[in-house]
């Protein structure tokens, strides 16, 4: 990767040789009240951000009152990022493309232990050691479910140095967190954990049901959606067309270096590296590697909106999904990220006026995955809205277009008046 260059993929004169999608998925915009306009002053920014080359494919997915009315791709799965020549073999993006959704991944083991909880499996106030006693050492004892739902765990990291290959080793991850000693007594502070809660998260679903998190994924969304493919990990028959991962943009240096292996451990071509490794589709990262279409995520966001029920089956009850998405604290900066955040039980939040899913937000919930993906639900416009992108960048030319697109999806898809907007109860 090379330090002074945008490190970006080739963009052809002529976009629609790269775009896929399937119209018949689509409904006519006027029939969930929206127009052509709208809809294509959302793909025009789609566009735009394929444009800076920042991202060598885009899938994108969005649900208005449970109608699907944009379900597209733009540019390559493989075979068009910085480093790929022109003799690169490529692989168009298609709406049916697997891309993995990183920390968006948080949010659906959230719910499932959201799940646990309605069932009575668990609760969430209870101490994780009451699970796990092994975890319950070096300042750890009185940290609750609740606290790592809420990045409020004090175990934002793994211990410095630590080997990238972990990622291929769930057990190994585990038992440095046993040892671990927190950064804050839990409940203090708000910091991100990037890793570190999902495989905890993980092993408290492993030892109530006796199932991994594949194995209750699976069980409890994945199959009853319709959806088998949409899990931790990848199973080998979706992997000879999934999307690599790149590392774009202009190199991050010094202290926005720093910053990203303090938060992730690594660099962002580590990243780019060993998720693109099939071991790394081989195990189960609770915190980030699901792997999904654009759709399949909406889909999700939709059930959540929709009071836990897809079609004729009822997921969850509807006051589980109204726990799941409150805000546990006023917004604060983020010890991590150094931002102010909204945390929930799991999802991030919007905001008023700007917030992470465009503009008055307010009651969005969600997820980012790796700085480039969005995947989030919002009631007050009623819409559910996955963007997935393959390319991973801090600073460059595509995060303006980025957060663009991000505002024109909340602009174009108006807030309806409140007796139209979704609520759970």
């Amino acid at each position: 990767m090379k330090l002074l260059s945008l490190n970006s993929c080739h963009v052809p004169d002529d976009l629609s040789t790269v775009t896929q999608y399937d119209p018949q998925s689509e409904v006519n915009p006027e029939s969930v009240g929206m127009s052509d306009k709208q809809i294509n002053k959302i793909w025009q920014a789609t566009e735009w951000l394929y444009k800076t080359g920042a991202s060598p494919a885009i899938t994108l997915c969005i649900r208005h009152k449970g109608k699907i009315i944009l379900n597209r791709a733009i540019g390559h799965a493989r075979g068009n990022g910085p480093e790929d020549t022109p003799d690169t073999p490529k692989i168009l993006a298609t709406p049916d493309t697997r891309i993995c959704l990183f920390s968006a991944s948080k949010v659906v083991t959230a719910m499932l232990i959201h799940l646990l909880d309605e069932l009575g499996e668990i609760d969430l106030l209870d101490p994780i050691s009451y699970y796990i006693p092994e975890y319950g050492v070096n300042g750890k004892k009185n940290a609750t479910i609740y606290h790592l739902l809420a990045h409020r765990g004090g175990i934002p990291s793994l211990p410095k140095n630590t080997d990238p290959k972990l990622l291929f080793s769930p057990d190994s991850a585990l038992d440095l967190l046993y040892k671990a000693k927190p950064i804050a007594p839990s409940g203090h502070r708000a910091a991100y954990h990037a890793l570190t809660a999902g495989y905890i998260l993980g092993e408290i679903i492993r030892r109530v049901t006796g199932k991994d998190s594949r194995e209750f994924l699976a069980e409890k969304i994945s199959i009853p959606m319709d959806m088998p493919s949409f899990n931790f990990g990848l199973a080998p028959e979706y992997r000879d067309k999934v999307a690599l991962n790149y590392s774009t943009g202009i190199k991050p240096v010094l202290l926005m270096d720093t910053f990203l292996r303090n938060i992730l451990g690594g660099s962002m071509e580590d990243a780019e590296y060993y998720t693109n490794d099939p071991q790394f589709m081989d195990t189960i990262c609770p915190a980030g590697n699901i792997f999904a279409t654009a759709e399949q995520a909406s889909r999700f966001f939709q059930m959540l909106l929709d009071g836990g029920r897809y079609q004729d089956k009822q997921l969850m009850n509807p006051m589980t999904i109204r726990r799941a998405t409150i805000e546990v604290a006023r917004p604060e900066f983020d010890a991590k990220l150094l931002l102010p955040m909204r945390y929930a039980m799991g999802p991030m939040l919007g905001a008023k006026p700007v917030g992470l899913y465009g503009l008055n937000t307010h009651h969005a919930f969600g997820h980012l995955g790796y700085t480039s993906i969005f995947c989030w639900a919002d009631p007050d416009r009623d819409i559910s809205a996955s963007l997935l992108t393959t390319g991973k960048f801090l600073v460059g030319t595509g995060l303006p277009a980025l957060l663009h697109l991000i505002a024109t999806i909340s602009l174009q898809c108006k807030i309806l008046p409140p007796s139209e907007r979704r609520r759970f109860s």
